[in-house]
């Protein structure tokens, strides 16, 4: 039985096979079904630093269009960047880029569905947290003090496990 170096057990993770190794899971027995997953993250900046990027006055042009095209492009090619992926025939990824004068700055949230034999959680937060990157590389040249937070999880629906909602969304 597989043990960290405290002599516990990691029973139930089933990305490690029974020596303990990483492995990718075999998901090559179930079936293919409609699943979808939400996440969600925040952009904290300056107000004028959320002004600029509303206006388009970011020194390196639109930012809110090339960070929901990064998105989309990050969705696609997770499992290049998360080992241990699966890679997936994703029929539809939405990135929404909404401002939120309270933070100050932008929730970015991302939607992806796929008929398929594994979910597709790991696509939407890597979607959100490219986004988010994408839109600090292009207005850091505006203030390098922004702060990206609470990058998570909203929902999914489809799968063996059922439906989850974060609760407080």
């Amino acid at each position: 039985m597989p043990r960290n170096g405290k002599g516990t057990s990691f029973r139930g993770l089933t990305h490690l096979s029974p020596g303990g190794d990483a492995r990718m899971v075999d998901v090559s027995a179930k079936p293919e079904t409609a699943r979808e997953a939400v996440a969600r993250a925040r952009l904290k900046m300056l107000p004028a630093t959320l002004r600029a990027i509303r206006e388009g006055n970011a020194p390196k042009g639109d930012v809110l269009g090339v960070a929901r095209t990064a998105g989309v492009l990050a969705a696609k090619r997770t499992s290049e960047l998360i080992p241990l992926c699966h890679p997936l025939p994703i029929s539809q990824v939405e990135v929404e880029i909404a401002p939120d004068h309270q933070l100050p700055g932008l929730i970015v949230r991302a939607s992806v569905k796929v008929t398929g034999a594994t979910g597709v959680e790991m696509e939407a937060l890597t979607a959100v947290s490219v986004a988010c990157l994408t839109i600090y590389d292009m207005a850091k040249a505006v203030e390098r003090g922004m702060r990206i937070e609470g990058i998570r999880l909203l929902e999914k629906r489809g799968g063996k496990s059922g439906p989850y909602r974060a609760k407080g969304t």
